[in-house]
C-alpha cells in the first residue's frame, strides 16, 4: 500500500530552494532510479499498443492531429495514476514528495497527473501559458513535478519557463472573451531572450511553481520527448471554482491527498486571479483549446505531416 504519512525526508538544499522562491522553477538531476524510467517505458509501450487500436482520443489517451492506426502517433496519456500502478506507486514514492514537501510543506494534495508525448519529429507544442490560469486557488502554493523520462535536449522541444514570472501578474488567456487556454508573451511585455529551456538527462525532475509562464516548441529530433507530470499544492490551497465541483464533498476531495493532513481552513493569499471562463465547446484538453487560438507563439506540426 502507498505510504502516504508524509514523513519528513529533507531532499533539496536551501540554495535550491531559494532559486525556486526566486526563480519559480529548479531542475533536479538524477532524482528518478534507472529501474523507475524503465517500468514507465514499459508501460507506454503499453499504452502506445492500445493507441494503435483507436481511430480518435477517448477519456485515456490523447492522440496526435496525424495519428492513424497504421501510424499511431500518443500526445497524452491521461490521468495516468489512475490507470497505471507503476505511475500511481512513483506519485506517492518520496523521488516526487520529497522535493514538493520541502517546497510548499508536508500537507499536499494531488490536482492532476499526465504523461505528455512527443515523438520524434512530430511532437506538438504546447503555447505558452500559466497553470494557475486554468484553475485558480486561495493561495499559489502550487508546482508542477515532471519527471524527464528521456534525456531532453533543445531539440527535443524541451519544457521552458520564463523566470521570476510567478511573481507577476495572472495573464489574460482569453481570445475574443473565450478562455484559450494560452498567452502571448512578447504581447505582455515579457522578452523572449529571457525564457530557460529545461534540459537534462533522463530521471531529471522539473519543478515549476503553478503561476510561472511556460510553454515547448515541437520536438524536431529523431528522438521522444516524454514528461510525466504530477501537479500538487498545498492542502489548504482550495479552488476558487472549477476543480472541486466533479466531487461529490470534501470527503470525496480528501482522498486526493497525497501526504499529510487535510484541513477545512483555506489559506488566504493576497494574489492575482483570474476565473477561466467561458470555457471553450471543445474537449478538456489543453491541446484542444489552444486551437482558439489566432496567434501562435510556436510552430505548429506542418500539414503535410497531419495528411501522411
Amino acid at each position: 500500500m502507498a505510504d502516504r504519512r508524509g514523513d519528513v525526508m529533507e531532499c533539496l538544499s536551501q540554495a535550491q530552494k531559494d532559486h525556486f522562491e526566486e526563480h519559480g522553477y529548479l531542475l533536479v538531476e538524477n532524482q528518478i532510479p534507472a529501474d523507475w524510467l524503465q517500468k514507465i517505458r514499459d508501460e507506454i509501450t503499453r499504452f502506445e499498443a492500445e493507441a494503435a487500436t483507436m481511430t480518435a482520443s477517448n477519456d485515456r489517451l490523447d492522440l496526435e492531429d496525424s495519428h492513424t492506426p497504421e501510424a499511431p502517433r500518443l500526445r497524452r496519456i491521461k490521468l495516468p495514476h489512475t490507470i497505471s500502478e507503476v505511475m500511481r506507486d512513483l506519485m506517492y514514492s518520496d523521488h516526487v514528495l520529497a522535493p514538493a514537501r520541502d517546497l510548499i510543506g508536508p500537507n499536499l494534495r494531488l490536482h492532476t497527473t499526465k504523461l505528455n508525448m512527443k515523438s520524434a519529429g512530430y511532437g506538438a507544442a504546447v503555447e505558452w501559458h500559466q497553470d494557475y490560469a486554468f484553475y485558480p486557488h486561495t493561495n499559489d502554493d502550487i508546482l508542477a513535478i515532471g519527471i524527464c523520462i528521456d534525456d531532453m535536449a533543445p531539440e527535443n522541444g524541451p519544457l521552458m519557463v520564463y523566470p521570476g514570472s510567478h511573481k507577476g501578474p495572472v495573464y489574460d488567456h482569453h481570445v475574443d472573451g473565450v478562455f484559450a487556454g494560452a498567452m502571448l508573451p512578447q504581447e505582455n511585455g515579457l522578452n523572449p531572450d529571457d525564457a530557460v529551456q529545461l534540459t537534462g538527462p533522463a530521471g531529471s525532475i522539473s519543478i515549476h511553481h503553478g503561476r510561472i509562464v511556460h510553454g515547448s516548441a515541437l520536438n524536431t529530433s529523431d528522438r521522444a520527448r516524454r514528461i510525466l507530470f504530477y501537479e500538487m499544492m498545498a492542502a489548504d490551497a482550495f479552488p476558487i471554482m472549477g476543480s472541486m465541483t466533479k466531487w461529490a464533498g470534501i470527503e470525496d476531495y480528501n482522498t486526493r491527498m497525497l501526504c499529510g493532513e487535510p484541513t477545512l481552513t483555506p489559506r488566504l493569499k493576497d494574489i492575482p486571479i483570474r476565473i477561466p471562463q467561458p470555457q471553450p465547446d471543445v474537449p478538456i484538453s489543453i491541446y484542444e483549446i489552444q486551437k482558439g487560438l489566432k496567434k501562435r507563439a510556436f510552430d505548429t506540426i506542418p500539414q503535410k505531416e497531419q495528411d501522411t
